[in-house]
This record gives structure tokens, C-alpha cells and sequence, in this order.
């Protein structure tokens, strides 16, 4: 089965932009102004020995950088060549190959850990999660995770009117329960701060999907309401402690899960090929493997209280 690289231009429409195909154009930013996510959430994810994690719509590499910090051996995926080109630069050593959640480039029963850090609710999730167990060992598990702003604080709140909320409030737990290919989730919450200053806060605003696929008029005119909103705090250079709440849930995979999907046309692999067979058989210039583009070492896969509640910390 061969799998075409499909290019940003040709996934959006620029009549009618897809939101969840907009960050290529705003990758620096993205990689700028988003926060990271704590380690302590990762370590309750993905456990703390060192595993195989297929990482899916891993973007410029935020919670790909957490991950190879704590050991772990990373594959990461996104459908966004601008964004994985990101990751690369920083994370050089790291596999790093275009694809999407809803046909994984990658063969059967491969990786202890399927992570999702932003990018669940994007997901058609009937292919995704027939595709995740596919893809998981025997006892592997999801792993999502999700920074939310903390808008119990007043300046918070006024900044989510101003910028947007709607990733906030997600929830998984009922998709992953209806599928019935995950035992119970479990889920926790970490709180982090992230700093943002006069010029971070600008690429924040310039990285929401919202904001992104507005036209470049409408897209300056919200960039100046931000700032003249950050202004007016008058903290200058010294930056603000953005308040996040870092929600994370994780299932582990049941058995029927994998065999339910194994040999599914989402990219499955036929039973008599190996992996490295079935990506010897595509056309170089048809790899998704952006390793075929850039400097990249190819790995192989097989081997809060209330009285927290202040304006800047």
C-alpha cells in the first residue's frame, strides 16, 4: 500500500479554511507562544521507564521535547510537513513522519504508548481509535493530554473572550468508554504556569486555529487587541505567569481492540509484510517519512487550591 504525502495547500481550502489544517502557516508561532506540559503529567501518562511512544499530531515537538527529556523512544507524527519541520530542527535524532491519527503510517502492535497532546478533539475518532489499537502492543495505552487556561482569574478570563476557548472543557472520557476498545479511563489534573511576555503573547494569539484562519485584516486587528490588553497591565519585559491546568487521561488498550482492527484498510498492513518491507516498496519521493527530507536519524520502532488564584504569580 503505497501513502501519498499530502501537502498543507492541498488539504485546506482557501475559500474555506479547515481550522485543524492551519497551523502550518503559523508553525513559528505555534512553537513560540504555546506552553509546554509538565513532567510530572507525562510521568503519570507514559509511566517512568523508558518505552516506545508513537506520538500523533506531535506539531512542532512540545510534548515530543518532554518525552525524549524523560527517556523515552519517540516517534512522532503530524499531518503538517511546516510543523514537523519544527520538531526536526529541535529534536534531530527524533523520527519524525507525516501521517494522520485516522491512518497511522506505521505497522501493527508496535508501541507500549499512543499519546495525544492537542490534537484529540481533532481526530474523526471511530477511524483514530480503531487505528490506536491497532498500533498498540498487548497492555499499551492511550494517553491524552490537554492544557487548558485557568479562567477562574479574572485577567485570564478576559484574555480567553479576546483570544477564544473553544479546546477548553474537552473531555474524552465518553468517546473512549462508547468505543469499548479501552478499559476504564483514568485522569488527572496538573497545574503549571506558562511565562509570556509582550512578544510570546502576541505568537499565542497568532496560533489559534480561530484566529489563524481569519483573514490577514481581522487576524491584525486581534493581535493588537491582545497587546493593548497586555499593555495595560504594564508589566513590560517581565512577562505574566499564565495559569494552565493540565488535564490528562489515559486507558489501557483490550485485547479485542487489536484484533478488531488489524488488516483494517486505515493502514494496516498486509499480514505477510514486515514494516520495513512495507515503506521499502513506496517511491522515495512518495515516503512520508520527512527523514527523507531533513537531517533526521531514523530510529526503528520495533526496538489547584483556591489560594492560588492571583493575577501574576
Amino acid at each position: 500500500m503505497a501513502i501519498t504525502r499530502v501537502t498543507l495547500t492541498e488539504m485546506t481550502d482557501p475559500a474555506n479554511p479547515d481550522p485543524a489544517r492551519s497551523f502550518g502557516a503559523v508553525a513559528d508561532s505555534y512553537d513560540r507562544g504555546r506552553p509546554s506540559y509538565p513532567a510530572d503529567a507525562v510521568k503519570w501518562l507514559v509511566g517512568e521507564e523508558p518505552c516506545s511512544v508513537l506520538e500523533l499530531g506531535a506539531g512542532t515537538g512540545k510534548l515530543t521535547e518532554v518525552l525524549v527529556g524523560l527517556g523515552h523512544e519517540v516517534f512522532a507524527t503530524d499531518p503538517d510537513d511546516a510543523m514537523l519541520d519544527i520538531l526536526s530542527g529541535k529534536l534531530p535524532d527524533v523520527r519524525a513522519t507525516s501521517g494522520t491519527a485516522e491512518q497511522i503510517p506505521t505497522g501493527d502492535s508496535l508501541y507500549d504508548v499512543v499519546i495525544v497532546g492537542q490534537a484529540f478533539h481533532w481526530f474523526d475518532h471511530d477511524k483514530a481509535i480503531a487505528e490506536i489499537g491497532r498500533v498498540l502492543r498487548t497492555g499499551g495505552r492511550l494517553a491524552v493530554i490537554q492544557n487548558e487556561r485557568d479562567e477562574r482569574i479574572p485577567w485570564v478570563r478576559k484574555l480567553g473572550r479576546l483570544i477564544g476557548k473553544q479546546d477548553s472543557g474537552y473531555d474524552p472520557t465518553s468517546i473512549l468508554d462508547d468505543s469499548g476498545l479501552f478499559s476504564a479511563v483514568e485522569a488527572r489534573t496538573f497545574r503549571h504556569w506558562q511565562v509570556v511576555d509582550r512578544h510570546s503573547i502576541q505568537d499565542l494569539v497568532i496560533s489559534r486555529s480561530n484566529i489563524a484562519t481569519l483573514d490577514p485584516e481581522a487576524q491584525e486587528q486581534k493581535r493588537r487587541e491582545v497587546l493593548a490588553f497586555y499593555d495595560g497591565y504594564g508589566r513590560g519585559m517581565d512577562g505574566m505567569q499564565l495559569p494552565y491546568n493540565c488535564r490528562a487521561w489515559h486507558a489501557q488498550v483490550l485485547p479485542h481492540a487489536q484484533v478488531a482492527s488489524t488488516g483494517s484498510a486505515t493502514g494496516a498492513h498486509e499480514a505477510d509484510e514486515t514494516d520495513d518491507q512495507q515503506r521499502a516498496s513506496v517511491p522515495l519521493a512518495k515516503r512520508t517519512d520527512t527523514a527523507v527530507r531533513l537531517p533526521r536519524v531514523v530510529t526503528d520502532p520495533e526496538n489547584g487550591d483556591d489560594d492560588l488564584l492571583i493575577d501574576f504569580r
